[in-house]
């Protein structure tokens, strides 16, 4: 367990998204990002602590990650753009966007698909190289062929990730809907040039529940497949989990 332990930790966004974070509690989330196992792979924080969690992280190599049109996925491609260009402007390094479910679920289907396609792919215009992660949340599409759909739409407006849940929902990451965008990318990829990859969060507490999902992507992409290029766990009380029985360089 201790190799999947590790290459779970590698593969982190580490996260706080709390209405009442403070400037000590993202110091704090940064302080536990460096482990005795590593590195973890990105922080993930609101844009109002990019700038703050990149000189906590300096020389570190880990990434900082923000979310826009978050949690809902109701707002506009102007607003969605504006923070996305503000996370850019205080250096972030990865985007993590709110794929529209609610109209795309609840709307004229043809013109919400059209809109979700169209906001991702701005927001992916706006990042250039930088990495976009795609929200979908699958536990509130429901239907895995509507996971599928979005799945697709998602990829080919210029999503590198998928990713399954913002955690602010009943229903988070599953394996059931992990298997259909897993499979999606796999599908997707040679159509092509950048990598894919798959980010799960929504409920990830456990060393056992993070190497289900490492397991299959394995399993579907290939034993050498799961690196923090291709595979993300998002999760906040994950890491104590997995650091059981060690000490964190830290302290924690």
């Amino acid at each position: 367990m201790i190799d999947l332990k590790k290459l779970a930790i590698n593969c982190l966004d580490y996260t706080s998204l709390n209405d009442t974070d403070t400037n000590d509690d993202i110091r704090t989330l940064c302080d536990r990002a460096i482990t005795p196992l590593g590195n973890v792979a990105a922080v993930c924080v609101y844009l109002s602590f990019v700038d703050f969690s990149i000189r906590q992280l300096k020389d570190t190599g880990i990434k900082v990650a923000t979310v826009v049109n978050f949690p809902s996925g109701t707002e506009n491609v102007d607003e969605v753009l504006d923070d996305v260009k503000a996370a850019l402007f205080d250096g972030a390094d990865e985007i993590d966007v709110v794929w529209p479910y609610k109209s795309y679920l609840n709307g004229d289907r043809a013109n919400e698909i059209d809109r979700a396609i169209n906001l991702v792919r701005a927001v992916k215009k706006a990042c250039g190289d930088k990495i976009v992660k795609v929200i979908l949340e699958t536990g509130e599409l429901k239907d895995p062929k509507i996971i599928a759909a979005a799945s697709n739409d998602a990829l080919s407006a210029g999503a590198d990730f998928l990713k399954t849940s913002t955690g602010k929902v009943p229903v988070g990451a599953t394996i059931e809907a992990a298997e259909i965008m897993l499979n999606a990318i796999k599908n997707y990829q040679p159509k092509t040039p950048q990598t894919l990859g798959l980010k799960v969060s929504g409920g990830i507490r456990t060393a056992e529940q993070a190497a289900q999902y490492i397991q299959l992507a394995q399993s579907i992409m290939g034993e050498n497949w799961v690196t923090p290029q291709t595979f993300r766990i998002g999760a906040s009380s994950l890491l104590n989990n997995l650091l059981e029985g060690t000490t964190n360089s830290s302290g924690y």
